[in-house]
């Protein structure tokens, strides 16, 4: 499952934002700073309209969209990286995410207090991103003390661990992240284990009033420039709508955010941001019994496709029918879609399209 974990100055919006993302986590948004005592998760669905359609089209018993894990990490301060605030038990908590997300507060409201006393999201970013240099450095001296002491048997991989963590040292001492540092499948895998922080993408979440939702403001802007310099996405959501859109209904919501300006809430935004950051596609398998969603990157050949339903299908494949999505929209259904030959049977080397409709024929 998708993890992306929830960070932030306190009182940005965090878990505001947090708890209207899961509906139901029960995280506490009170206006004081480290109200998030543990890390709250909360699993939501991935918003995807075609799954209601092939469902139709299929006469589905039951729809199973893919799923997102939301986790919310309490309010980092300058100093967490040595143990102010919260400090490092939250940090450890975002090692294991796929994403980053950012929140940044960028809006003005006299009734909330800010930690720093003004609004300023560009220093408001750089603390956050300096405490998570600093955790990373810390971690990446010890690991390079063992693994050098490790290295002196020759051992390959331990050489390897070596020089990947000699390249990203000097990154971190200059207060860079290291996702700057460019490192090929191998050595990339050589440090996976410690879960670099500033290794992980980003994306930076703009926090705006109701009013800016549509259109942004120069804080946002400011965010924009600084993201672009770093290959990061942006988002520009409202808490507080998000808090409000949960108190509506489909035909609500819709109305609601078309009267702001915007096509699709926080959550939606934040998903697609987060699948063009990490490179995710979806494909779909559907049929009487149900119609579901899978995630998968980019670049995926038919097996590994395959293998994310289950690794048997994987071992023992044979070979995919597929038809993309549109296609069979368009005939209305699968037979009439492999009448007018519009389902291939792929092989091996197929690679996965998004939103393709796949039934995987295997050896057990």
């Amino acid at each position: 499952m998708l993890r992306a974990g929830i960070v932030g100055l306190p009182n940005v919006g965090k878990s505001t934002l947090f708890n209207a993302l899961c509906e139901n986590a029960k995280a506490d948004a009170a206006n004081f700073p480290f109200c998030t005592i543990e890390p709250n998760v909360g699993v939501v669905a991935v918003p995807d309209g075609r799954l209601d359609v092939l469902a139709d089209i299929s006469k589905s018993a039951k729809i199973v969209p893919t799923r997102i894990e939301f986790v919310d990490i309490a309010g980092l301060v300058k100093g967490a990286s040595q143990g102010e605030g919260l400090g490092n038990q939250f940090l450890a908590n975002i090692r294991e995410v796929d994403a980053i997300v950012h929140v940044v507060r960028c809006f003005d409201d006299d009734d909330i207090i800010h930690v720093s006393g003004s609004v300023d999201p560009i220093r408001d970013i750089e603390v956050i991103s300096l405490e998570l240099i600093l955790a990373d450095l810390a971690q990446v001296e010890k690991r390079l003390d063992r693994a050098r002491k490790q290295a002196k048997s020759r051992a390959k991989e331990a050489l390897l661990e070596v020089a990947v963590l000699e390249k990203i040292l000097p990154v971190l001492e200059d207060g860079r992240p290291a996702r700057e540092v460019e490192l090929d499948e191998d050595e990339e895998l050589a440090i996976k284990a410690l879960g670099l922080l500033t290794r992980k993408p980003v994306i930076y979440a703009t926090n705006v009033s109701e009013e800016d939702l549509a259109d942004g403001n120069a804080w946002v802007e400011q965010v924009r420039e600084l993201a672009q310099q770093e290959n990061a996405q942006v988002v520009v959501v409202s808490a507080q709508v998000e808090a409000e859109l949960v108190e509506l209904d489909a035909a609500e919501k819709k109305d609601f955010l078309e009267s702001l300006g915007v096509e699709e809430g926080g959550l939606q935004s934040l998903i697609r941001a987060t699948y063009e950051l990490l490179g995710l596609r979806t494909y779909f398998t559907t049929g009487p019994e149900e119609t579901r969603a899978w995630t998968i990157h980019v670049g995926m050949k038919a097996p590994q496709a395959a293998g994310v339903i289950h690794t048997d299908f994987e071992r023992g494949f044979i070979r995919a029918e597929t038809v993309a999505y549109q296609d069979l929209v368009d005939c209305g259904a699968m037979p009439a879609a492999k009448e007018k030959g519009l389902v291939r049977a792929e092989g091996k080397e197929y690679l996965v399209q998004e939103g393709d409709v796949m039934l995987f024929r295997f050896n057990v």
